[in-house]
């Protein structure tokens, strides 16, 4: 069986070579991630990881699956999948260790961001003692958390310690939250929330339809001088906005390692403001993520080979392309 993966490896220092030992008897093939309709020779299945499965290349393959390596699908073509008899499957984020790393990294901005980091190594590194800033700390502050799947629920539980009061937004919010959390609404409910909040996180699932959903009035409703980390999707935030919210004084930072447009232009305005720690998208880039979600990818794409019940589809094709004979 042969598995293509839409990226030349998972990070520079860990290759996809490294799944082998969960993958024996797999030819691993990687490519570019804007070339993956030239490999799509007697492959059988993609694994996207940042690459566009859109339509052309879903038509050009007889491929069978498209398994991610994490959560997010927003860069597949799933309708269109689905006609063709395509599975597509993901890995929830507390199945793969990507929940753990990316909550890590939201509360690592959150943190600069309080403390003012950026500005305190600058003042170390310029030798302006007499002019070090002066930070606020976490305690007794509120935080929102926008999205409470795998990911706000790992921001909850590692925030609980610093002494924060947490408040939830979810789309379903009668399935409600973890206990940390004190109130739980809908999206609806959002501006009153906001104006409650210090401090916002967002990790939410990027749907398409949400895009955009941290604009010019969602920044407006926030309490002045509120933090914004955004640890989600690029897409969910009109950035726009963003810089405006920050030029006008109406948001204190914002800690980005999503953007709207990957890889993002190093020189564009957001990313230069004073008042944004930005990383390139980092948050489930950690041999931890790799370990795990490695386990767990192999085992599905070997139940799909084997023609068993693919965990975590999110499809249901009426008909199986490149599907495997059924074990008698």
């Amino acid at each position: 069986m042969r598995l293509l993966f839409g990226r030349e490896r998972f990070t520079a220092e860990l290759a996809w070579t490294g799944l082998a030992a969960v993958l024996p008897g797999w030819d691993i093939r990687t490519c570019p991630r804007h070339e993956v309709i030239k490999h799509l020779d007697e492959v059988d299945v993609i694994c996207p990881f940042g690459a566009w499965i859109d339509r052309a290349v879903l038509e050009s393959g007889t491929f069978g699956l498209v398994h991610q390596f994490g959560v997010g699908l927003d860069q597949v073509d799933i309708a269109r999948a689905t006609e063709l008899g395509v599975l597509v499957a993901r890995v929830p984020g507390d199945a793969g260790g990507n929940a753990d790393s990316v909550a890590e990294i939201a509360v690592l901005h959150l943190l600069a961001l309080t403390r003012r980091l950026p500005e305190a190594r600058a003042a170390l590194a310029e030798g302006r003692w007499e002019s070090r800033p002066t930070g606020e700390s976490l305690r007794g502050t509120t935080v929102v958390i926008v999205g409470l799947g795998a990911i706000g629920t790992a921001v909850a539980r590692l925030l609980v310690p610093f002494g924060v009061r947490l408040l939830g937004v979810r789309a379903r919010p009668g399935r409600g939250g973890p206990a940390e959390v004190e109130q739980v609404t809908g999206p609806d409910e959002l501006p009153g929330l906001l104006a409650k909040a210090d401090a916002v996180i967002c990790c939410a699932m990027f749907t398409g339809s949400n895009a955009g959903m941290f604009g010019t009035a969602t920044f407006s409703a926030m309490k002045p001088g509120a933090l914004f980390v955004n640890v989600a999707r690029g897409g969910l935030v009109d950035e726009a906005a963003l810089l405006s919210a920050l030029e006008s004084g109406q948001l204190g930072g914002a800690g980005l390692d999503v953007h709207a447009r990957e890889p993002a232009h190093p020189e564009s305005a957001l990313l230069r403001h004073p008042l944004v720690l930005a990383t390139p998208h980092v948050g489930g880039l950690t041999g931890l993520m790799f370990r795990r979600t490695g386990e767990v990818f192999a085992a599905n794409v070997q139940r799909w080979a084997g023609g068993e019940t693919v965990r975590w589809a999110v499809n249901s094709p009426d008909f199986r392309r490149g599907r495997p004979a059924q074990p008698e």
